[in-house]
């Protein structure tokens, strides 16, 4: 059995000291940028030369405790292998790297005892602030752990209002959808939603709806299904649709799932997309939108644009500006393909 290589005795301030022949008070004041206290400035750079040839690092444990700041913020999340919380993570960390600030993360698996734990371990280590991110749009209740130090909320609101939220305007996503659809002349449009009463299908319903009226289109609600957010009820809602007496030339579906299988729906007809049916999603989930045969003019969540502006809001907070209750909508962009 091989014999583990024992690890390195890291470097102090006392070796630093040491090798550059100076106190160990002058090499606090040196390492820790204190420019309060005259000191000759050829201390300071035999200080800096002596500690980085020694490959002294400071101990960021320490540091935070006589500061009481670290320069981290926590981020925690339900699943961080999900597509889109890798970019609300990309984005949040971009963001804090722009002020020297560095994201630790917590898994939680939506297990509310988990969310807690991870919190306490992430306030253990000083972290400044908090974002707390969902893989999907909903109202959240939050472990009162959090309010120790200042927390955003990314992709989900609080239900009793006392944090402040960034999530997406799933309202102008809708109407955006409809209004392509609109430009694009038709005039007869369906709408797959998802399962009623959650955030994402009750705003991008408005969304259709009002994009139609402005147009002068009396919504109808035969043009109105529900596809349970899955293929196979984008498949089912779209036959439902081309069954009618008069079918819709352009079907909105309210996720890309649902597209998915809507696309199935059209082509076992033997019509084509967009010459006979037009359709749009909503996600902009890569493996879908990116590889259906047309490709899927989309509608996309901006997970990454809502990490970095969680971050700007915590960074506004822990900065003391006043933005307990606010909530900050992002903007859903459509991306054009070939299936309209």
């Amino acid at each position: 059995m091989s014999k583990k290589t024992p690890r390195a005795r890291a470097v102090t301030m006392k070796d630093v000291a040491h090798h550059a022949g100076v106190s160990r008070t002058a090499v606090s004041l040196v390492l820790n940028d204190r420019y309060d206290v005259t000191l000759a400035q050829d201390t300071r750079q035999r200080v800096l030369s002596a500690a980085a040839e020694l490959g002294y690092r400071p101990n960021a444990g320490a540091r935070a405790l006589a500061q009481q700041r670290s320069d981290w913020y926590g981020l925690v999340t339900e699943i961080v292998t999900a597509p889109f919380a890798v970019d609300v993570i990309k984005g949040a960390q971009d963001r804090a790297m722009t002020d020297s600030k560095y994201l630790l993360i917590a898994s939680t698996e939506s297990d509310p005892a988990a969310e807690t734990a991870a919190i306490e371990r992430l306030l253990e280590q000083r972290v400044e602030g908090l974002i707390y991110a969902a893989t999907w749009h909903r109202g959240v209740t939050v472990p009162e752990i959090a309010r120790e130090v200042p927390t955003v909320l990314v992709n989900c609101f609080d239900i009793e209002g006392r944090y402040p939220a960034v999530v997406p305007d799933e309202r102008v996503g809708g109407y955006r959808a409809t209004e392509r659809l609109l430009s694009a002349d038709h005039r007869r449009i369906g709408f797959i939603n998802l399962d009623p009463g959650i955030p994402a299908a009750i705003g991008r319903r408005e969304g259709y709806l009002s994009a139609l009226r402005e147009a002068g289109i009396e919504p109808d609600e035969t043009l109105e299904v529900t596809g349970h957010a899955t293929a196979d009820g984008g498949f089912a809602s779209a036959e439902q649709l081309l069954d009618l007496p008069e079918p819709p030339t352009a079907i909105f579906c309210a996720n890309d799932r649902m597209a998915m299988g809507a696309y199935d729906a059209i082509k076992e007809r033997g019509l084509r997309i967009p010459h006979d049916v037009a359709v749009i999603g909503f996600d902009n989930q890569e493996l879908i939108a990116g590889y259906l045969r047309p490709g899927l003019t989309t509608v996309a969540l901006p997970f990454e644009q809502m990490g970095a502006r969680g971050v700007d809001l915590l960074a506004a907070i822990t900065a003391g500006e006043s933005t307990a209750t606010k909530i900050v909508t992002v903007d859903c962009p459509l991306l054009e393909r070939s299936s309209v």
